[in-house]
């Protein structure tokens, strides 16, 4: 398949595709976007608008490069200074996406050159300015941002015009739900499955399918109420049939229309404040809208009065000016707002003249999300004013010194060090952080890093690591990556990048996994050697691990993650807050053997069948293959250990791939495909309805096929259909690669020949066994014993013909479009749809599927990451309160952004001791394992009754006696080593031992882990 579909390149944009959708993404490509002012915020919001792939992006300032810029506008340095900022950044923006055209104007910019556009976007101005373009805008009905950064706050305004119509409120998959019963009522109650959440509101629409029975209902409409998590009412159904079985309730989804005051309308009775809080109700302290929206206005009532400046930093004169004017404006609003937080407007004066780059990351981020909701559509808008407040970012004492906030001049960390002072910005710069991953949000952090100096100074250091090397689907949102890198290292491509962006920085690269395997590099020294870790990861199992060495280790951890338009930031803080595994999801839902195998119900199910088909047919007997060729005898002994029925599947398969579906030819591949559709799309299924006919009734009198069960039909294979041509398109070109047979993807040549190809006719027969309950043990007669024992003779008589056999293992990469997996997948998957009527998917969605893929967007990562960079700050900075901190969790479709304290760590206590799972018992030198049971019987009144060392028991009371009395006299560490059967690496310091013990009273005692230290 070509990677450009409908002018859409899916390689490049396949997992923002998973978020936007391609009618989405169509719309944003017939969109040029006009970006006003080339600042920090300009430029972030540059950078996401081109990756996220407009029509064109144009770049129009009228401002040179000072020092004051070098704090936050990534793509600028030393050398543009007193140069034109939107020239400066074209080229850097240019390379983000081929796809992007970006021009870059200054000048003279009149009214009508804005109608040109389908979006402006105003950045670096004042409210005046902004309420004249926003107006020209609206009269014109082209849509207008305006987004703004003051210090430690932030501002975003939309007006997307009258009548804006919203294709997709939430960007959330049809919920579907299978039917259990419907009842005949003037409420008619609908009933789902046990096991099927419907997921439905109030006020939903639904229309149903396959309903049998109450047949009026099929193909209409509903506006449903929720009863419970699993009925819902569709309004009177009295007079409709009996409900007898089946039916799917799918969510209806009803596009919104919404107007947009002008800006003028809404700076005097803001829209805003009429609608629930953007930051919802968890964090109420959080920002305070009414304050900080006069305070946007009061700059420029003061800019008015003190010729265009804006109020000096930390300057108690002007800020007491401001804050009169503030409140001046508020007295004569028609309906003033109550009282305005002074506190807040002093603040605003003091930092209004600085920039922090990780708010202009999330100010940015959002704006970006704005623009593709004005160009396409998708998801909900902000409606029409956001606010964002960061100001418990300072120290609780501040100022001490007004000097600390007067930078030099040629200082490139001019704007933060008038918000933060010069004593923090020498925190920053020898700060020491340990990057674990360099993908998405690794790339943002970098990017945040380097304008915030993390690490410049002389004793600081950014560690990173990643394994990975870049592919052409990171592009899309890596920012720091181009095309010429695909294939490089993800770590020191991104490193090099942030050097380019801030040459001062200090950063080691590693390329491996952080892991039980690496803990010989990120050993005690190291960790100990750390300030702060950052995951930047997008596996459970790598967080876990990490999480666990930060709380061995007693360092701060933030942990994000995002998953499309949604994401989340944790903050992890020794002594004061849970741990990232003191709280997890969920486990992930696994579809059961029988649906999967028997009783399919939904495209996800045969998806998954098809991914396995995919690893049954060109993965998992290869491996067998090779292991068996190399070492037949070896092999054999290890299969005499398995389970009858695995040893049977085993060797059935090593028998087909070595010797009865061994191909030599491309056209014997053909043959095998053929075959294998024959097999599994109408012999397995007329089987299947040979022992259960499609009138069956159970023992209760009840159709065997009712739902969810769904009855399936046997398909005839016919070359002229797409779907049937591509199995075996796909199946044989991969069978010759298995096979090491020169591939043909010539279809036409490929029809040609399987239209004549025969298969025996099937007969479906007797006594064959089909388990159809999870619960059922699997039936092995005499005669599948016999079968392994032919089998296995089989093989040794034929091993010397098949010894030298060359196979080549298959390993599934869904992003190789030319490899015919996600072909074969596809084609497997809908083809088992199409037996049981199944609606099928594309390509496109089934990669989604059976890849697992994470949708991803770049807005949600810079957002994300730049609120990971406001708790990073609060870090460096020394906050001691819990109530400093945020958690966060957003949603950029909604919109909906979260904050709340983070969880504080739970307390246990034993014999007064009070004590957290950030603390450790620690017990220096090593000990034999009675002088271990005596000492905490000594010291602490326990009786151990198990000693654990990760999944090793070193004692249980469970022991046989002579296993404990053998054990005894011996070191923690020889029992250790005697059951690990290896010697304890050198670069092992301690061991982390949990004991279960109970006190004189007999009672069970909870005791902190105890940090067993072998060597200094």
């Amino acid at each position: 398949m070509n990677d450009k579909q409908n002018g859409i390149d899916e390689s490049l944009y396949s997992r923002q595709l998973y978020v936007l959708g391609h009618e989405a993404m169509q719309k944003m490509q017939h969109s040029d976007i006009l970006i006003l002012g080339l600042g920090g915020l300009g430029v972030e919001i540059a950078k996401n608008t081109i990756l996220a792939g407009l029509k064109s992006v144009t770049l129009y300032d009228n401002k040179d490069v000072s020092y004051d810029d070098l704090s936050s506008q990534f793509y600028l340095k030393d050398t543009d200074i007193g140069k034109n900022r939107a020239t400066c950044s074209q080229k850097s923006l240019s390379e983000l996406n081929p796809y992007v055209p970006v021009f870059a104007k200054s000048g003279n910019l009149k009214n009508e050159d804005m109608t040109h556009f389908q979006v402006v976007v105003v950045t670096d101005s004042f409210n005046e300015e902004q309420i004249k373009i926003a107006e020209n805008c609206h009269k014109n009905e082209v849509k207008v941002i305006c987004a703004e950064t003051r210090g430690l706050f932030g501002k975003i305004f939309c007006d997307f015009g009258k009548s804006f119509r919203i294709m997709d409120i939430n960007g959330q998959s049809q919920k579907t739900s299978m039917i259990s019963y419907i009842t005949n009522d003037r409420e008619g109650i609908v009933t789902t499955f046990e096991d099927q959440r419907h997921d439905l509101e109030d006020g939903d629409y639904v229309t149903f399918k396959e309903v049998k029975g109450m047949t009026e209902i099929n193909d209409k409409e509903f506006k449903i109420s929720v009863l419970t998590p699993f009925s819902f009412i569709i309004g009177d159904t009295s007079n409709f049939g009996e409900y007898k079985n089946g039916g799917i309730a799918i969510e209806v989804k009803k596009e919104k229309m919404i107007d947009f005051r002008s800006m003028e309308s809404c700076m005097n009775e803001p829209k805003f404040f009429d609608q629930e809080s953007y930051w919802g109700d968890a964090d109420p302290k959080k920002i305070d809208n009414i304050s900080i929206h006069v305070a946007f206005q009061a700059l420029d009532e003061f800019r008015q009065e003190n010729s265009g400046q804006l109020p000096k930093p930390w300057d108690l004169t002007d800020s007491n000016r401001f804050v009169e004017i503030a409140l001046l404006i508020n007295s004569q609003r028609k309906n003033p707002f109550p009282k305005l937080n002074e506190s807040l407007l002093k603040i605003f004066s003091f930092t209004c003249r600085g920039n922090l780059c990780p708010i202009q990351s999330i100010i940015g981020g959002i704006a970006a999300q704005e623009i593709i909701k004005a160009c396409s559509g998708k998801f909900y808008p902000i409606h029409q004013l956001f606010y964002l407040d960061c100001k418990e970012i300072l120290p609780e004492n501040y100022p001490k010194d007004l000097n600390q906030y007067k930078p030099d001049s040629n200082s490139r960390h001019y704007s933060q060090i008038i918000v933060l002072g010069k004593e923090i910005q020498s925190k920053i710069e020898n700060f020491k952080c340990f990057l674990v991953g360099s993908g998405a949000l690794g790339c943002e952090y970098l990017k945040n890093f380097a304008m915030m100096g993390l690490g410049s100074g002389p004793d600081g250091l950014i560690t990173v690591t990643d394994m990975d090397t870049i592919e052409k689907s990171n592009l899309n949102r890596q920012f720091l990556f181009r095309s010429w890198d695909v294939q490089k290292s993800k770590a020191e491509v991104s490193s090099s990048a942030a050097k380019n962006m801030n040459p001062n920085l200090n950063i080691r690269t590693n390329l491996n996994r952080v892991g039980p395997e690496t803990e010989h590099i990120y050993n005690e020294q190291f960790f100990n050697s750390l300030d702060v870790v950052c995951n930047a990861l997008d596996n459970v199992k790598t967080r876990l691990y990490i999480d666990a060495k930060c709380i061995e280790y007693r360092k701060p951890l933030i942990e994000s993650g995002t998953l499309g338009t949604e994401g989340n930031v944790q903050v992890c803080l020794p002594y004061l807050t849970e741990a990232y595994s003191s709280s997890q999801d969920p486990p992930e839902k696994n579809i059961p053997i029988c649906t999967l195998k028997i009783f399919p119900n939904a495209i996800e199910h045969t998806i998954q069948w098809a991914r396995d088909q995919f690893e049954g047919l060109f993965s998992n007997p290869v491996v067998s293959a090779m292991n068996f060729l190399q070492n037949s005898e070896f092999y054999l002994k290890n299969l005499s250990k398995l389970g009858s029925q695995q040893r049977l599947d085993e060797l059935q398969q090593l028998e087909k791939i070595l010797i009865s579906e061994k191909c030599t030819t491309f056209e014997e591949c053909i043959i095998w495909a053929r075959k294998s559709f024959q097999e599994n799309f109408h012999n397995a299924i007329q089987q299947l309805l040979f022992n259960f006919p499609a009138d069956l009734n159970t023992s209760n009198g009840l159709p065997f096929w009712s739902s969810p069960k769904r009855c399936p039909h046997v398909l005839n294979f016919d070359p002229s259909d797409q779907t049937h041509l591509a199995y075996i398109f796909s199946a044989a070109n991969l069978k010759a690669f298995l096979h090491g047979i020169e591939q043909v993807t010539d279809c036409k040549e490929i029809f040609d020949y399987v239209k004549n190809v025969q298969v025996e006719p099937f007969k479906p027969k007797s006594g064959v066994k089909i388990k159809i309950n999870e619960n059922d043990e699997d039936e092995f007669t005499d005669e599948d014993e016999i079968e392994i024992e032919n089998l296995i003779s089989m093989l040794k008589d034929q091993y010397l013909k098949i010894k030298n056999t060359n196979l080549v293992k298959i390993d599934f990469e869904k992003d190789d479009d030319t490899n015919f997996h996600m072909d074969f997948i596809t084609s497997c998957s809908n083809l088992r749809a199409e037996n049981y009527d199944i609606t099928p998917t594309d390509k496109h969605n089934t990669k989604l599927i059976a890849g697992k893929i994470i949708p991803a967007i770049a807005t949600t990562t810079s957002v994300i990451v730049g609120l990971d960079c406001i708790e990073l700050y609060k870090l460096i900075i020394g906050h001691k309160n819990l109530d400093s901190y945020r958690n966060y969790y957003l949603n950029l479709a909604l919109p909906l952004f979260q904050s709340s304290e983070p969880m504080p760590v739970i307390k246990y206590k034993f014999h007064n001791i009070e004590w957290s799972l950030w603390d450790r018992i620690e017990i220096k030198g090593e000990l034999t394992l009675k002088e271990f049971l005596d000492y905490f019987e000594k010291e602490y009144k326990l009786v151990i009754t198990m000693i654990g060392c990760d999944i090793t028991t070193i004692y249980s009371k469970f022991l046989s006696i002579e296993k404990r009395k053998n054990r005894l006299n011996k070191r923690i560490t020889e029992i250790w080593e005697t059951i690990k059967q290896e010697k304890l690496p050198e670069h092992t310091k301690n061991l982390t031992l949990s004991i279960v013990a109970y006190d004189t009273n007999n009672q069970d005692i909870e005791v902190p882990p105890i940090k067993y230290i072998i060597r200094d």
